[in-house]
């Protein structure tokens, strides 16, 4: 059974989705037509449902819960992971400016459905201004004056500084601080079209992939190298660590709690609409707590 597969070009997603796409465990009979994209792509191809699985923001996937189910394998959440504002200039006035009802500094940010932007948003009401930028544009878009502040996501944790760009806040950090849980980043979804028995087969090839990854680390080297523009070797890795851990694994109660979590707070402050269906595989749905 042929299905269609969408994850980013970055070192945790082909580190983790390298065995399967290759066959380098059993697939249980599946195999995979895969499309590389930013997540704020893979988060509109979402919407509109044309995908069989695909990995995507968690606050994307409010809106298209209806579509899709989140597999307990595959996910990225964990601490001190989480986005970052940084800026060229001075991090302690921007803090304010993005506090104030009149500054309105102009923010770089890798999409509006993004859980970068959501948590933008529960930290900073206030702040509105903001340009949607693929998230690999925007340190050069505050360093050339473009916008006041960038969002960065991914692997520009480790290259801002290096480009004398300065951080504002952690928002990981914020995050941990007002809830003691882990932030969720990005979940892999699978298309409820598809019958019961292949999403949970398609879980299962995923929790296998990763555990395959971590057991053989340097497996897929070459194939995470390829999609990791010039990335140094050093970076890849330490990008791999902090987005793939036992929560990739599989969930668990403190993953779905987080979860159920980041989902409460966006309802509350109107940042998305109510879910009413069963959002996690063969567990209770985000009512159930």
């Amino acid at each position: 059974m042929k299905l269609s597969l969408g994850f980013s070009p970055c070192p945790n997603d082909t580190f983790i989705f390298d065995a399967m796409i290759h066959h380098k465990i059993d697939t249980e009979g599946l195999d995979f037509e895969v499309f590389y994209d930013d997540v704020e792509t893979l988060n509109q191809k979402a919407m509109r449902g044309e995908l069989d699985i695909t990995k995507l923001s968690y606050h994307a996937f409010a809106y298209v819960a209806d579509k899709y189910v989140l597999m307990d394998a595959g996910s990225a959440l964990g601490f001190g992971v989480g986005p970052l504002l940084i800026c060229k200039d001075d991090p302690e006035q921007l803090v304010s400016d993005l506090r104030s009802l009149t500054a309105n500094p102009k923010i770089g940010i890798p999409g509006k459905y993004t859980t970068a932007n959501f948590l933008l948003g529960t930290a900073f009401p206030n702040a509105i201004n903001k340009v949607e930028l693929v998230f690999s544009d925007i340190e050069n878009a505050v360093l050339e004056g473009r916008v006041d502040i960038g969002l960065i996501i991914h692997e520009n944790r480790f290259t801002y500084q290096d480009k004398g760009l300065k951080k504002i806040i952690d928002l990981g950090d914020y995050w941990e601080k007002e809830t003691g849980c882990a932030i969720p980043l990005g979940g892999i979804v699978t298309n409820r079209k598809l019958p019961a028995e292949v999403q949970h087969k398609i879980n299962r090839v995923i929790r296998r992939s990763v555990e395959f990854a971590f057991e053989n680390p340097k497996s897929g080297l070459e194939f995470i190298r390829s999609h990791a523009q010039e990335m140094s070797e050093e970076v890849m890795y330490k990008h791999i660590e902090l987005y793939v851990n036992k929560y990739s694994v599989d969930l668990g109660n403190e993953g779905r709690k987080a979860i159920r979590l980041l989902f409460d707070k966006a309802l509350e402050n109107h940042i998305i609409p109510e879910v009413k269906e069963d959002i996690f595989l063969s567990e209770p749905g985000l009512k159930e707590k």
